[in-house]
């Protein structure tokens, strides 16, 4: 009868585990590499975009404070607009892709190789938003909901004009009539009670 440790396989003694771990080390560097250069390619292309826009961002009054205009770190680097809006690049880290967040979900703006035509959309896309919320503060017309912005009741009441003057006159005066018509009605009433007390009237 065999011995049960004969058909047992001999450990190879230069088979390390730290050799193991330091070679899926290697292997994971190797990977974070490229997810890093990828990442520091998409930056730098928004960094470029961000200085073609730069003139455009410095126009913008100081006391709009809508906008973001940075260029954010992370997996997916991209050139924020406003809190709805940003830059991005394509899965072949080339295409720059102006999106939008909506309520029906994200759209596209514009979508380029080429920095100017998107550049030219960003620029488009902040001047409406100026334009938009220039309109909101003057109490035009509220594009993002499709209606009259109305201005309150008591606002306009005081900003009427002085010709009405005249009307709260006689409305004041037609109160003190009907206040002197019920005076007079109730002390008529008052003077046949007493009369008829007196028995001088018969009523």
């Amino acid at each position: 009868m065999s011995d049960a440790g004969e058909n047992v396989t001999p450990i190879d003694p230069s088979r390390r585990l730290a050799d193991a771990i330091r070679d899926v080390k290697n292997a994971v560097a190797d990977r974070d590499d490229v997810v890093v250069e990828l990442r520091e390619a998409s930056r730098m292309r928004l960094d470029l975009l961000a200085q073609e826009l730069a003139p455009v961002f410095a126009e913008v009054p100081a006391d709009i404070d809508m906008f973001d205009f940075a260029v954010s770190s992370g997996l997916q680097p991209r050139l924020w607009i406003d809190a709805i809006s940003h830059v991005s690049l394509g899965r072949d880290r080339r295409t720059y892709r102006f999106l939008k967040d909506t309520r029906i979900g994200r759209v596209v703006l514009a979508e380029s190789t080429d920095i100017k035509p998107v550049a030219d959309q960003v620029t488009r896309y902040i001047a409406e938003r100026i334009v938009e919320r220039q309109r909101m503060m003057d109490g035009g017309v509220d594009r993002a909901f499709g209606r009259e912005t109305a201005v309150p009741e008591a606002v306009a009441a005081l900003q009427a004009p002085h010709s009405n003057g005249w009307q709260s006159f006689f409305a004041g005066f037609g109160l003190f009539a009907a206040g002197a018509i019920v005076g007079f009605a109730l002390t008529m009433a008052w003077l046949r009670d007493g009369l008829s007390a007196l028995k001088l009237f018969d009523f």
